[in-house]
């Protein structure tokens, strides 16, 4: 099933082997393509050949197929690229939201895995492992040498194996050994909070458990609040987007009826509108949204549903502005990777497309910059070979702290509008 996000021939026979293998992967092509086609396919073959034959070090043919296919795809735009068969199951894991493994977050220092946080509630945690601890061994082989995503690579795997950690602690004098058994792990899209009387929601990316994930928090704060909820902040900065489909479900969530997003591809019969479901999860409860520079794609669809609909206030600095849809399309049932292709551009309700341009928030504040760094970043406007946009504007973006250790102005705006929104609406004759 289709996503949306989204060697045995010899030298001399190859131009003609991948003419014929292009045409028939291709609708009718074999009756359509012109002799032009043919010169082409023969002439990337001719290439091929004398890189394979005389190029200074041998390179594998597979790697010069791989480059190929993804230079195709890549000029193409910046969102469609190829998709190795490691790749394509890394991006599984990525949007499944799940995997087997020990329910650490990493990072790299020095040579050695660093332990950021453990996950509650995962065999790490519930083995005792620390922010801050080191780890220098896997199954007493050492760790310098490797790079992160090897090492984290070999923490993964089937789920019921176990596995030893040699862990240096701050204050303990030697390094321990710590064996740990891998189990399911859920990666959390979904992070929530009171703030005083305000249900806060943040939504770090779009992946399988992000619908899941959302329905959990608003019960829970629901539950915690109870009549002295004031309202929501929906926080979606910095959040680079996923799954269509858990964007519409979030969408979905604090809708009573109307469009979410249409998409539209290169033909008329590829449009798709997607609708709510009746039934507002929050009871209309206020809602603010916060976006950035950093929101992009599965954030501007909602940030742009709730917008057009009048469900939210956007608060913040303009959105990233990518406006497509990829789809994922496995080759060869997957085991020979897959191809991310842009298929669609997407609308918000109003029929607006953000593309190249961004959601514009109702109420302007940016964050207070660190002087140490820039925040400022790269607008899909700024992308080389971007689709172009309908109504395409270039601007900074700013996609800044977001509590960490600075000042959230944003937040504390938000918080004071819903108190004040709420404050009145109690002073409004019934």
């Amino acid at each position: 099933m289709n996503k949306m996000f989204v060697a045995g021939a010899t030298a001399g026979a190859l131009s003609a082997f991948i003419a014929g293998a292009a045409l028939l992967a291709l609708p009718m092509a074999a009756e359509s393509a012109s002799s032009e086609t043919y010169r082409q396919l023969n002439l990337f073959g001719d290439v091929f050949e004398r890189v394979r034959a005389d190029y200074v070090e041998p390179v594998e043919d597979s790697e010069l197929i791989d480059s190929a296919i993804n230079g195709m795809l890549s000029s193409l735009d910046p969102h469609s690229s190829y998709l190795n068969a490691k790749n394509y199951r890394d991006m599984q894991v990525q949007t499944r939201g799940e995997f087997g493994g020990l329910g650490i977050e990493v990072t790299m220092e020095d040579g050695l895995v660093k332990v950021v946080a453990p996950i509650d509630e995962t065999p790490a945690s519930k083995a005792g492992v620390q922010s801050g601890d080191l780890i220098t061994h896997l199954d007493d082989e050492p760790i310098l040498g490797l790079t992160l995503n090897e090492a984290v690579d070999r923490m993964r795997g089937p789920v019921g194996t176990p596995i030893t950690l040699t862990i240096q602690r701050k204050n303990v004098a030697k390094p321990f050994k710590v064996s740990i058994t891998r189990d399911i792990i859920r990666i959390r899209s979904v992070r929530s909070r009171t703030e005083g009387n305000v249900g806060y929601i943040r939504v770090t990316t779009f992946n399988e458990q992000t619908g899941s994930g959302l329905n959990k928090a608003v019960s829970s704060l629901k539950r915690e609040l109870g009549d002295d909820l004031a309202g929501w902040v929906i926080d979606l900065r910095n959040n680079p987007g996923g799954l269509l489909d858990q964007a519409i479900a979030v969408s979905d969530a604090f809708l009573e009826k109307g469009e979410i997003v249409s998409t539209r591809g290169r033909h008329k019969q590829d449009t798709q509108r997607y609708n709510a479901r009746s039934g507002d999860m929050v009871d209309g409860k206020p809602i603010i949204v916060l976006v950035n520079g950093g929101s992009a794609s599965a954030s501007e669809i909602v940030a742009g549903a709730l917008q057009d609909h009048r469900r939210a206030v956007v608060l913040g600095t303009r959105s990233f502005g990518k406006g497509s849809v990829q789809t994922i399309i496995p080759i060869g049932g997957g085991v020979q990777g897959a191809i991310r292709l842009t298929t669609a551009r997407y609308y918000t309700p109003s029929g607006r497309s953000i593309q190249a341009k961004g959601i514009d928030p109702d109420i302007e504040i940016r964050q207070p910059a660190d002087p140490d760094q820039d925040y400022s970043i790269q607008s899909e406007a700024d992308l080389p070979g971007h689709l172009i946009g309908e109504e395409e504007e270039k601007t900074e973006l700013q996609a800044g702290p977001i509590g960490e250790g600075a000042e959230d102005v944003q937040l504390s705006y938000a918080l004071d509008l819903l108190r004040g929104i709420a404050t009145a609406s109690d002073k409004l004759p019934n």
